[in-house]
Parts: structure tokens; sequence; C-alpha cells
């Protein structure tokens, strides 16, 4: 088994952000079709106007290299300035950016906290993130009650890889009792939402479980997916 974003003032107001809005949104337009320096441009004015966003995809640009030279040193910078706004996705940048050693020495502790807070904001990628810690005991004490929350958090979301994550849990009773019932919904909600692993797996567990398992499995994938329309 595998392992593992009624007054005048209140209406400039609306009305600035409208602007802002249509700004990020040209400048998100430029960076997709590789116009990478009308993007920085445009990214960077926003940026110097306290745009957490732009902040934040500055940041991205400098970390990727695109429409400037590699730098890690002022990726950070402007990640940091959008993660004190409480931008989950730059929180979750900065974690990323400790946990490789990019632009800081490598932390993992210091990781945790930056991924805690963007997965206390519901950022599935940084829950899925801590699963993975938690459950490795990576940077962080072994916690397979921990992770197995983590996983959880992100799966209810509908993120395919913490559903399969989840289930490998459950099917190998890692944090929670081993149930494969369990098992085979989280890899049958994994791979119905893309992951082809996930549909290996499932069938794999297939082979282990009743018929009324399968049934009982297949019964709360349905479920689930319903309650989620």
């Amino acid at each position: 088994m595998k392992k593992h974003l009624i007054c005048l003032a209140t209406l400039l107001s609306l009305t600035g952000v409208s602007v802002a809005f249509a700004d990020y949104q040209e400048a998100s337009a430029a960076l997709r079709s590789g116009d990478h320096a009308a993007a920085y441009k445009e990214f960077k004015y926003l940026a110097d106007q306290g745009d957490a966003r732009a902040q934040n995809m500055l940041g991205f640009m400098n970390d990727t290299g695109q429409g400037v030279p590699q730098n890690y040193v002022e990726a950070m910078q402007w990640y940091t300035k959008a993660a004190g706004q409480g931008l989950m996705d730059a929180q979750y940048n900065i974690g990323v950016m400790h946990v490789k050693g990019k632009g800081v020495p490598q932390n993992y502790p210091e990781a945790i906290k930056w991924f805690r807070l963007a997965a206390e904001q519901g950022h599935v990628r940084a829950q899925n993130t801590l699963g993975f810690l938690y459950g490795s005991g990576q940077g962080v004490a072994q916690d397979p009650a921990e992770a197995l929350k983590w996983y959880r958090k992100a799966a209810e979301q509908g993120f395919a890889p913490a559903q399969a994550n989840l289930a490998v849990m459950y099917a190998n009773g890692e944090g929670v009792p081993l149930d494969l019932v369990q098992a085979h919904m989280w890899f049958n909600l994994s791979a119905a939402g893309g992951n082809a692993d996930a549909q290996k797996e499932r069938d794999s567990i297939a082979e282990r479980m009743t018929p009324a398992q399968l049934a009982e499995a297949q019964r709360l994938a349905t479920e689930w997916t319903l309650k989620r329309k």
C-alpha cells in the first residue's frame, strides 16, 4: 500500500476594489499568455498599493524565474508581505520555501507553522502537506491521528490527493482502526477526481472485500458526492 485560496466613502471603496480586481485579472491574463514583462509590471503596481494577491504573485514570479531572474530572497520578501495580510496561498508558499530551503535555511518547524496558518483557513494543499508531515514524522514527531485529521479536512473539500492519503490510513489502520469500506470509499472518490493511482488501489482493496462491504462503500461514496452538489 502506498504512503504517502449608503455613503460616498463606501461607494468609492467598492469602486477601488473593482478596479484593482480588474487590474489583477489583466495581470494574470498577461502571465498566462506568456507576457511576463507586462504581468510583472502590473503586479508590481498593485503590490505596491498593498494588494496581497499581487504580492504573492510577485513572490511566485521571483520564485520560478518568470519575467525576472530567479531570486528566492526576493520571493520570500513578497510572500512575507502577502502572508502578513493573512493570504493563505502566501502562507503556504512560505511553508514550501522553508521545507525546500529556498531563500531561507531549511526549517521544518517554521514550515509547519506557516502550513498550519494556511491550513486553518482551509487551504487544501497545506492541510494535505500537514497530513504528510505528521504521517511521516518529517520535522515533527510522527502522529498518525494528527495526520488523519489534516488529511480528512482536505479530503472533505474534495482534494483528490488527500482523499487517497486518507484511504491509505484506513487501509493500513494508521491513526484509525482498519476499515476497508472507508478505504474503498475514499479511493473511489479520489479516482473520480482524476487520480489514476487511486483507481488501482481501489480495485486492489475491492479484492479483499465482501459484496456487502463493496455495496456499502459505493453507497457512502455516492452519498458524499450528492451532499456536495
